[in-house]
């Protein structure tokens, strides 16, 4: 249908008075809100709901991790072990070296599937958190707060600059309505909305004034749920350092296939050279005398070495470690009033340089209270006492505030006081306004609103043109206080006579600074009369009309008190002492913003305020782009600021190299915030426009919570480094194991079944105790990592090893402070040479220092193996301790607070405890008696005490990377050249 025949039928109906009286809906006081009333709407109607996709089984995960092209080669190899096993040694002997590897290779499969599954229904809750929108709806007459998911049809909801429409429906009344209905047509024109086009479609924001709207349609069906219903959630983001994380893991990948390509050449060469030895001394192969199916087995154990050492090389656990950490992160940070909307903000946050905060609600409590006033040239010491000034006064007080207000009064639901809604400074005036004996329902039914010019951040003041009935025309203006007295012609003094301003002009000024600098936020109220014939009367020409804003009479100047949030004091602190520079970006009053930032110690003390410490928005605007760039650093807070001067600020910062995070809460913030590295919007005051352009909703509009975040984001990096430094020790020591022995003997002490266990002990188990790390704060006396480089190397024309050599030194140097740094090399190189060396010497010297001749050789060489293996993963226990701390001598500090990291220590020691004792046909071992139990440990516990005397080895602050790369950077440059 075209707007006309919807406009005509809506007529026939009666408009939305005739809609409403067949929903059984009164406009003005809206439903009763009863539970009963509640359910038979949503059997009759529906609910605001719509049914989301599902997202993928635990199936389709079984399969994902199934398509490894390592596990399918590990598969393959199995099955033919498995067919050769039985054919030569029959069913009841032959199936465990095939069955085994089958076994390791499912388990691998499930655990991975399980985790990945379990992560993927935490992101699906909490992108169910992020739809969870709360919106005022009118419910007896009193205003509610109440869920998105919780509307009903026929409720009747207020509208202001920024609200998301929660459901389809139709205008009852409004003043200058705009609505932005790109997310229905995907044309970004703003449309206005009034009695010929009162359509209001769920899912659009709206983009200027307000109104009041009467739910016609929920859920399914609306227009937006028959839209969301139709696309599936992507769950599937990749963070900016799991991309970083997946090169690694490709450039450690490629050198571990080609130590295997290497190593399985080596083999076959010895092998079918005849001189490769089984563990009795006699020769594996020998020409013509050696069975087909005995060639293809020992050559199917061949390829199993060289495959189990390209699992063991590959460090696919990286990118896990990165989904386990966010997830974990954010479901921690949701209790601390941190809502994640995007996954790469949670690492992003971490390295985080500089914080732009708001004020009001952010640093402050947000809960305004009118403490002073000056009515006329008179300071009221008592706000509320209404006789120090006149009747023409009071009344036109009363007149302003009442009908000037996008906030409302009503009875309380126990019958008590009266209760107010709005924004906390629309709730401080109008309880100033009651205080006053302002009758709200009185006054605002005494006249007509013609037209309404609404508050917004950019020109921060709103006003409204109103007939009264003797048909007098008034416009009413209220906002920042020097904007306001600036087109104020004069005064009205406590008497109700009008005085020029012109001479007292600087008295008010001065009146304003000294609130303001007791950190009081100024508001001024004034008025000034209006002729009638020279107010539009043809509604299409009134709403492009522009409220008068000169030649006004100023009624009274208040003073708000804001106090400061508790414990923003120490937040700030605890950030000067992480590096991050916060700063304050408000649109109040220069000095208001001072005193409030010297109350919170993001200034000191007015002794030590530099030159471009404190600036006005105005001032920084008017710089140019060079010198914004040069003031930027060093502003520390910026009063009566545009949104436009913030997005500049952001702009100037981050060219400058910070990493920034903005925090913000109205509708023209969004550019900020989308501009920023992270965008924190408001969960409490924030617009759906702003939260909607943010990476992360603080609940509790807390400037302490941002810290939190901060916390939790380096926590995130942290985590990550510990698990690579962890992992790729691992890496390290059993690749140079099984590559020294399978060159020099002809076979590896760690087989594919050990591997296999040891893969899944560092990489889902090593992940799941790592990544699970709470933040300590240790953490928040580092410098941040600051901002990565975004220009990656040109390579195209080298061959394909180098390339990933160029591409791992890049993803190295990518932030200022590499992602394996100087401390990690060292703790790395330091485990990963002892038990390189200490295993080799088990491996090739073992069975003469442990005295094992006296044992068949077979046996003695099993025992040996086992050993080996034993030991390898006691170190590997051990190590992941010293992962934790990485530059902290007390490995065990904190230990008490993971539980999760001692169960699955604790679940490795008895398994393997179990592995060796009771499962040797699996994984192909022997017993141990307690003597080699206790070498075993002794072995695995030394790496704690040669792990705090390596953190006493220095290292240089210039990263190792940038070191080994110079020459190769020359290379480079003469390339280019």
């Amino acid at each position: 249908m075209t707007r006309d025949q919807n406009n005509s039928a809506l007529q026939e109906y009666g408009g939305a008075k005739g809609v409403a009286d067949l929903l059984k809906t009164n406009l003005d006081t809206g439903i009763t809100g009863d539970d009963s009333e509640l359910a038979n709407r949503r059997n009759a109607f529906g609910s605001n709901t719509y049914p989301v996709k599902k997202g993928r089984t635990f199936l389709r995960f079984l399969w994902e991790a199934w398509q490894d092209l390592t596990l399918i080669i590990l598969m393959i190899a199995a099955i033919a072990s498995l067919a050769l096993g039985i054919k030569t040694e029959g069913l009841e002997e032959g199936w465990y070296d095939g069955g085994s590897i089958a076994f390791a290779v499912l388990l691998v499969i499930v655990v991975t599937a399980t985790s990945d599954y379990r992560q993927s229904l935490q992101f699906q809750n909490l992108n169910e958190e992020k739809r969870n929108i709360h919106l005022e709806v009118v419910r007896g007459g009193r205003r509610e707060k109440i869920s998105i998911y919780d509307i009903v049809v026929g409720d009747v909801i207020p509208l202001k600059i920024g609200d998301q429409v929660p459901a389809d429906g139709i205008l009852i009344s409004g003043h200058s309505l705009a609505i932005d209905e790109s997310s229905m047509t995907g044309e970004s024109k703003i449309v206005r909305k009034d009695q010929k086009g009162p359509f209001l479609m769920s899912g659009c924001k709206v983009a200027d004034g307000s109104a009041t709207m009467l739910v016609t349609g929920v859920g399914i069906n609306t227009e937006w749920g028959l839209l969301m219903a139709s696309i599936s959630e992507d769950n599937g983001e990749e963070t900016p350092l799991q991309v970083r994380l997946n090169g690694v893991a490709t450039f450690v990948g490629i050198v571990g296939l080609s130590v295997a390509l290497f190593v399985l050449a080596v083999l076959f060469a010895r092998y079918f050279s005849g001189h490769s030895k089984n563990a009795d001394g006699t020769v594996q192969f020998v020409r013509g005398k050696t069975s087909l199916g005995d060639a293809v087995d020992g050559a199917v154990k061949i390829i199993t070495i060289a495959v189990t050492i390209v699992v063991v090389a590959v460090p696919e656990g990286l990118p896990l470690a990165v989904t386990l950490t966010l997830a974990y992160s954010m479901r921690k940070m949701m209790a601390d009033k941190a809502l994640v909307r995007r996954l790469s903000a949670c690492e992003t946050m971490g390295s985080a340089t500089t914080i732009c905060s708001d004020k009001t609600g952010t640093l402050t409590l947000n809960q305004m209270t009118v403490v002073e006033a000056y009515v006329g040239r008179k300071k009221i010491t008592s706000p509320e006492d209404s006789s120090q000034f006149s009747v023409v006064v009071s009344s036109l007080l009363h007149e302003g505030i009442a009908q000037n207000t996008s906030g409302s009064v009503f009875p309380s639901k126990g019958g008590g006081d009266i209760e107010v809604s709005g924004s906390p400074t629309e709730k401080a005036i109008l309880q100033w306004g009651i205080m006053l004996g302002m009758n709200f329902d009185v006054i605002r039914s005494e006249s007509t609103v013609l037209k309404v010019s609404p508050f917004n951040s950019e020109k921060k003041r709103g006003g409204l043109v109103l007939k009264r009935p003797n048909s007098e025309v008034l416009v009413h203006w209220k906002g920042a206080a020097e904007l306001v007295l600036a087109s104020c012609a004069g005064y009205l003094d406590s008497n109700g006579s009008r005085q020029s301003i012109e001479n007292d002009k600087m008295f008010f000024k001065e009146a304003i600074d000294d609130m303001a600098a007791r950190s009081l936020r100024c508001v001024a109220i004034a008025y000034r009369s209006h002729e009638m014939d020279k107010v539009p009367t043809d509604e299409e020409q009134l709403s492009q009309w522009n409220v008068p804003d000169d030649d006004l009479v100023l009624l009274a100047i208040v003073g708000i008190k804001d106090p400061c949030r508790p414990g923003v004091k120490d937040a700030v602190r605890v950030c000067t002492n992480a590096g991050v520079k916060v700063r304050m970006v408000t649109g109040d009053n220069i000095q208001t913003a001072k005193a409030i930032a010297m109350e919170c110690g993001i200034l000191a003390s007015d002794a030590d305020v530099g030159e471009h410490d404190v600036i006005e928005g105005k001032t920084f605007r008017e710089l140019s782009e060079k010198e914004r760039q040069l003031v930027a650093p060093k502003i520390s807070v910026m009063g009566r600021s545009s949104p436009n001067d913030k997005l500049l600020l952001v702009q100037a910062l981050r060219k400058g190299g910070e990493v920034v995070a903005v925090t913000g809460d109205g509708t023209n913030d969004a550019p900020a915030l989308h501009e920023a590295d992270i965008g924190l919007s408001m969960g409490i005051s924030g617009t759906e426009v702003a939260k909607e352009s943010s990476d992360i909703i603080i609940l509790d509009d807390n400037f302490a919570s941002v810290v939190k975040v901060v916390r939790w984001g380096r926590s995130v990096y942290a985590n990550i480094q510990k698990f690579i430094q962890f992992q790729l020790t691992v890496n390290v020591a059993a690749l140079i194991i099984n590559v020294v022995a399978a060159i020099s003997a002809g076979d590896v002490p760690l087989n594919a079944v050990q591997l296999l266990w040891v893969n899944l002990i560092m990489d889902t188990l090593g992940a799941l105790a790592l990544a699970t790390e709470p933040p300590t704060d240790h953490l928040m006396k580092r410098s941040p990592v600051g901002r990565r480089s975004d220009t990656k190397p040109d390579t195209g024309r080298l061959p394909g090893l180098v390339r990933s050599v160029e591409l791992f030194f890049f993803f190295c140097l990518k932030f200022r402070e590499p992602l394996i740094t100087n401390i990690m090399w060292r703790n790395l190189i330091v485990q990963a040479l002892y038990q390189v060396t200490v295993l080799l010497v088990l491996n090739f010297f073992g069975k003469d220092i442990l005295n094992l001749d006296h044992d068949s050789q077979e046996h003695a060489n099993k025992l040996k193996n086992t050993l080996v293996f034993n030991a390898f993963v006691f170190c590997q226990i051990f190590n992941e301790f010293n992962a934790r701390k990485p530059d902290q001598m007390n490995v065990f500090s904190g230990i008490t607070k993971n539980r999760l990291f001692v169960g699955i220590v604790g679940a490795t020691f008895v398994l393997q405890i179990l592995i060796i004792q009771f499962l040797g046909h699996f994984f192909s071992t022997v017993r141990l008696n307690w003597s080699l139990w206790l070498i075993s440990l002794i072995i695995g516990i030394i790496g704690w005490p040669l792990a705090m005397v390596g953190k006493l080895i220095p290292v240089p602050k210039t990263p190792f990377a940038k070191i080994f790369i110079k020459p190769y950077q020359r290379c480079i440059a003469a390339r280019s050249a």
